[in-house]
């Protein structure tokens, strides 16, 4: 590859997670405060979806992280496309919402169940209008075929 400026080190994910930490803070305090009304019968269902979603979560991100080394490729210009790189174009991001989900789930509140939505309209806006343009712009069609292969691959 030619010696191309390389991609911003955290490009827009502190604005993202920041974002949602936030919401699902107050969520959770609305929840807990009972400020949003609670379904009890769901509790079981919902503690254990939200512990299945927040360690998967964690595990996701730290798959991002710590084993595809993001922080050393984006500072020498690779672009990452195994390990979870493989599966989820955006797992940082994703990992989060992810235990955000878990956390909303948590709270046992049905009403709540609105934000993953939420989070996932944002994340997908948001980065099809930074970080997919800035992919696009540095790295060209070997960008376009992971994103194809990805599409290909969707249920």
């Amino acid at each position: 590859m030619k010696d191309k400026k390389h991609l911003p080190l955290f490009g827009v994910g502190p604005i993202y997670v920041v974002s949602i930490l936030l919401i699902t803070a107050l969520a959770a305090v609305s929840s807990s405060k009972e400020l949003i009304p609670k379904i009890e019968f769901f509790k079981p269902l919902m503690l254990t979806l939200g512990a299945v979603l927040i360690i998967s979560g964690i595990g996701i991100w730290c798959s991002a992280v710590f084993g595809s080394r993001m922080d050393k490729n984006i500072v020498e210009n690779k672009l990452v496309t195994t390990g979870i790189y493989a599966y989820v174009r955006n797992p940082m991001y994703s990992g989060v919402m992810m235990t955000c989900t878990g956390v909303i789930f948590c709270c046992n509140n049905i009403i709540l169940l609105v934000l993953p939505f939420v989070y996932w309209a944002y994340m997908t806006i948001l980065m099809k209008n930074t970080e997919e343009k800035w992919l696009l712009a540095l790295y060209g069609k070997d960008y376009e075929d992971l994103r194809s292969q990805k599409r290909a691959h969707k249920i």
